[in-house]
């Protein structure tokens, strides 16, 4: 499918299984953090609407003002963090790498990469909007002997 020719009604019907979507303030803002610090590829970006793709995982954001008529709008904080309670969590992404981009670019980084019991050395990473994305990579074998 090609994302930056397809009519939202075709791209609508294409989508199945597990469905992501963020509400976002700036679209464009949002798009730059993701292509930024985990290189995101985008697609379609305007004021009101971006597909994003991590690897072969398509998702969407819309901007707020979309979501005029629709009952969630009502439940989002005026202020941040708005997306507490969910962890958008990338597995294919260099936790070391995302860190010090996402610093770079002045996001918060709630944790430094950090090498976990469950095998996977992580970084939690909030948005401007407040949503916490995990980027995270399966340690090493020497990693995991050390303790990680």
């Amino acid at each position: 499918m090609d994302f930056e020719t397809v009519s939202p009604a075709e791209f609508g019907a294409s989508l199945n299984g597990l469905g992501l979507n963020i509400l976002v303030r700036d679209v464009a803002a949002e798009v730059r953090f993701l292509e930024e610090v985990f290189g995101m590829a985008s697609h379609r970006v305007s004021r009101d609407f971006a597909i994003m793709c991590y690897g072969s995982q398509v998702f969407q954001l819309h901007g707020d003002h979309t979501y005029s008529a629709n009952p969630l709008l009502g439940l989002l904080p005026e202020a941040p963090p708005r997306g507490a309670g969910i962890e958008i969590r990338l597995y294919d992404s260099d936790p070391d790498k995302a860190a010090e981009q996402a610093e770079a670019m002045g996001a918060h980084v709630l944790q430094a990469p950090t090498d976990k019991p469950h095998g996977l050395r992580e970084t939690f990473i909030l948005c401007e909007n407040g949503y916490a994305w995990v980027a995270s990579r399966v340690l090493t074998v020497e990693e995991q002997a050390a303790g990680g």
